[in-house]
């Protein structure tokens, strides 16, 4: 079973004291941005090594986004409490092309490269034998959503939760690669709450895939 541990944030002490107070009281709202990262490389490992594409990014942005607390924030709405969890994992999606419905699938997190791989497709796997939405959010308090958008390299997406509502677990979406002056580009789009996160956060997610694709591919 993932850990679910985590530790009480003391909001006096905490250094974007000012800005979460703004952003969680004055203000609430989130900031998303989409950019183009260059995934040539991770495009020629997958296929060099025999290995997913998808699942490679997976492993990459689960890995990315464990590196810092702030990707790893979280709100207890019953106490009110700003928590930082220890570790964060990827809620994966399968689409059904029978149904053209998806379900969501939980997978742990796992610094292995290796075992998370494996891992993940596992849990791919199972998801394929059911039509089931099957969201369990409570049961899963420190998964973030990771959605493949499979039918289009886009320009802009733009995530939208309600009004006050304080979800500060990332949001992570990404498209089909496609050619730009011989290069691939792929399309991700990062969304995070403004109370835990600014401008320099959330462009910081796409600097740091692009430094571990880079170590990835050194394997």
């Amino acid at each position: 079973m993932a850990s679910m541990n985590y530790r009480v944030i003391d909001r006096e002490t905490y250094y974007r004291k000012g800005v979460f107070r703004h952003f969680s009281e004055d203000c609430k709202c989130s900031t998303s941005m989409t950019a183009r990262i260059d995934v040539t490389d991770l495009a020629a490992f997958s296929e060099r090594t025999g290995t997913k594409f998808y699942i490679n990014f997976l492993y990459i942005l689960s890995k990315v986004l464990n590196s810092r607390e702030d990707y790893r924030m979280g709100y207890l709405w019953q106490t009110g409490e700003l928590i930082c969890y220890d570790v964060i994992h990827p809620t994966q999606y399968v689409f059904h092309e029978d149904t053209e419905t998806c379900t969501p699938v939980y997978t742990e997190y796992d610094a292995d490269y290796e075992r998370f791989c494996a891992g993940a497709l596992r849990d791919l796997e199972a998801a394929k034998k059911t039509r089931e939405y099957g969201l369990d959010a409570a049961g899963h308090p420190n998964w973030f959503d990771a959605s493949y958008i499979s039918w289009l390299s886009y320009d802009a997406l733009h995530i939208e939760l309600p009004d006050g509502y304080l979800y500060f677990l990332p949001i992570i979406n990404w498209g089909k690669y496609r050619e730009e002056n011989g290069r691939l580009v792929m399309p991700v789009t990062v969304r995070l709450n403004h109370a835990v996160a600014d401008g320099y956060l959330v462009a910081n997610v796409f600097r740091l895939l692009e430094q571990e694709i880079a170590l990835l591919v050194r394997r």
